[in-house]
């Protein structure tokens, strides 16, 4: 068992003792995780640099987790199911995305457990750090792992920094917002390269050594400063990388150690746990494809870590997970992240001559579990998401694996969508043209989890998969939409649409070492789109409420806001919501062709009506909870209130 002890540094019982439903109170638990990873075991192979790691006087290689637990206080009264959240940038996830919650670093308050949902049904929720360089500050989970060395002195290597500023700035930190940098070896290093683009898909144009430097080991000056929307693309040398792969063997030997481990280990869940669920999302999401890629499913003990997987709003993308010198946070187009293959089933790159799944080893292993991955418009129109179910030339659908289920969540972007709608990214402070998407995709998102629980636990097959096929039609390139969303007024189709290119960074890159930065690039891989209606929604996927009643065109993309600069190309994960006209002479005074509210329903009331049908239709796919029926109505009468008088 790789997990060596738990230091608990706090315990105590959530929101004093109140019960949530049959499953009664609940506690929290805080602390530390201690691992000693055996670097000769077989099941540890696929982390990179493993051998070059330190080990103490057992022969193991040590790291550290920071842990948070939540669980019935009589685990009798409990689901015996573990729903492992893994943390995103550092920030727990799962009580958000399920609960409709705030996400806060610890929930205390009532208002922080949301519609209580995950703890109503029973789950033990657990997280644990796996980022080397997320800073542990403001309640963010981190890992500590050590660096390799070489018997030759420090191993030194190449680092890719990408940035996109949304306002003019004098210096940049060589990391992804608040993230702790891979310093330069060298100040005055005369190797180091930056470049910038106009606009996505322009020539990378070199800046002169000489207008810019390093400001610290970890941030980079420009003179005259970094213009808002250009990219900024820096490459420079650092020494002695950190063993990030360990992040991947914390996320499986937490989950082994709280279903398997015993109570003498200091194991919480001793004997309470039957059945092991992971969620990830967006760059977790990324992460779990990662982990199910390189076969990491198995524990040292040879039994089966996760019995059911869901990857969410991943895209067809992995990451710099398992990279000598890699970052973890890094969400660049031109990263290993974006190495083929894609899909669950065996493909081939006629192009380059590889063939390869994304399930493979644990295929080889027997070790794969179920899978639900879920996708919104937003994955699809930054120009990956289509490449998880279809060949990379774009001329067939892929065949679906049996353990698998894959759904594109209809009109919805990356996030859920919030009422009213921030005016910024509260991220990156990024704007939109177009007011951003408020469809709120929560509801299905518990489906989900219900349905994956179902099909583990009582062999109850989920709603086949809905996805844009080429097959039927509702797969479409996203240029050929541009007619359909210009005739919109006021909407600006954007002037690119980017994709995922074949990338070569050097012979070693499958054992996690990258010699080519940036890396050669070549031909693009062909991808789609959903097909939308006459309003500009979607045609295919799971259709939202939003969708089935609606009061507007949400799609899954929204052009830059010209004052942040290249406003021809798209935001990053964020969408629009573009309203009906509320009056036919409003519409036809504007030349709108999509009907009015006024022609499409004769009162809110009517409406609402509208809203239920949906709503219903849904709960019969079993997309969507009985329990959540209601609720979805009331804010579709929310939604009407903020478009309409508005």
């Amino acid at each position: 068992m790789a997990v060596t002890s738990l230091e608990i540094t706090r315990r105590s019982v959530v929101l004093d003792g109140r019960s949530f439903g049959d499953a009664g109170a609940y506690e929290k638990i805080a602390g530390v995780l201690r691992f000693g990873v055996d670097p000769i075991h077989p099941a540890n192979q696929a982390v990179t640099d493993l051998a070059l790691a330190p080990r103490n006087g057992a022969g193991l290689v040590e790291s550290t987790a920071d842990f948070y637990l939540l669980r019935p206080v009589d685990p009798a009264r409990g689901s015996r199911r573990l729903l492992l959240d893994i943390p995103n940038r550092g920030r727990k996830v799962a009580l958000g995305m399920f609960n409709s919650t705030i996400r806060v670093p610890d929930p205390t308050t009532a208002e922080d457990f949301g519609n209580g949902f995950l703890m109503r049904h029973g789950y033990t929720v657990a997280w644990c750090g796996w980022q080397h360089d997320v800073p542990r500050q403001d309640g963010l989970l981190a890992c500590t792992v050590p660096v390799a060395r070489s018997g030759d002195g420090p191993i030194s290597g190449p680092v890719l920094c990408e940035w996109r500023p949304n306002s003019r700035v004098e210096t940049l930190p060589m990391a992804d917002r608040y993230h702790i940098a891979q310093p330069t070896a060298d100040l005055d290093d005369p190797a180091a390269r930056l470049t910038v683009r106009e606009h996505a898909g322009a020539p990378a144009v070199a800046i002169a050594r000489a207008a810019w430097r390093f400001a610290d080991a970890t941030h980079i000056a420009l003179v005259g400063g970094f213009a808002p929307g250009k990219l900024y693309e820096l490459v420079y040398r650092a020494e002695n990388p950190p063993l990030i792969g360990l992040g991947l063997l914390a996320v499986r030997d937490t989950a082994a150690w709280l279903r398997s481990g015993p109570a003498a280990t200091g194991n919480p869940c001793a004997g309470a746990l039957e059945h092991t669920y992971v969620i990830g999302v967006s760059q977790t999401g990324r992460f779990l494809r990662h982990l199910l890629y390189l076969g990491l499913n198995e524990d040292e003990a040879g039994r089966k870590v996760f019995d059911g997987v869901i990857v969410h709003v991943a895209g067809a993308r992995r990451g710099e997970f398992n990279q000598r010198f890699g970052q973890p946070s890094l969400n660049a187009t031109a990263s290993v992240g974006s190495l083929f293959p894609f899909t669950d089933t065996s493909a081939l790159d006629r192009v380059t001559g590889q063939r390869g799944a994304q399930l493979a080893r644990l295929e080889a292993r027997d070790t794969v579990p179920k899978i639900i991955a879920v996708n919104t418009s937003a994955e699809y129109w930054r120009g990956d998401a289509s490449l998880v179910h279809s060949d990379v030339e774009g001329t067939r659908d892929a065949a679906p694996h049996p353990q698998t289920r894959l759904y594109l969540f209809a009109g919805c972007q990356h996030t859920p969508g919030t009422l009213p709608p921030p005016a910024a990214d509260p991220n990156t402070g990024a704007r939109g043209l177009q007011t951003f998407n408020v469809v709120d995709y929560a509801p299905l998102l518990r489906a989900v989890l219900t349905n994956l629980d179902r099909w583990v636990a009582g062999g109850v097959e989920p709603p086949p998969s809905a996805v844009p096929l080429l097959a039927d039609g509702t797969g479409v390139p996203a240029e050929g939409t541009r007619a359909q969303f210009t005739r919109i007024p006021g909407v600006r189709f954007p002037d690119r649409i980017e994709r995922p290119r074949r990338l070569d960074f050097g012979p070693d890159v499958a054992r996690g070492i990258v010699h080519e930065l940036p890396p050669k690039i070549g031909a693009p891989f062909v991808t789609f789109v959903p097909s939308v209606d006459g309003d500009g929604n979607d045609v295919p996927g799971v259709r939202p409420v939003e969708l089935g009643a609606p009061l507007a065109t949400f799609a899954g993309w929204n052009p830059r806001h010209p004052d942040q600069g290249a406003p021809g190309d798209l935001m990053s994960m964020l969408g629009s919501t573009v309203p009906f006209a509320l009056t036919r002479a409003a519409r036809e005074a504007s030349g709108d062709p999509r009907p009015s509210i006024e022609e499409r329903y004769a009162s809110r009331a009517a409406y609402l009506a509208r809203a239920r049908e949906a709503a219903v239709r849904l709960v019969a796919e079993r997309h969507m909870l009985a329990e959540d029926a209601d609720a979805v109505v009331e804010r579709a009468g929310q939604l009407w209130d903020f478009i309409v008088r508005a």
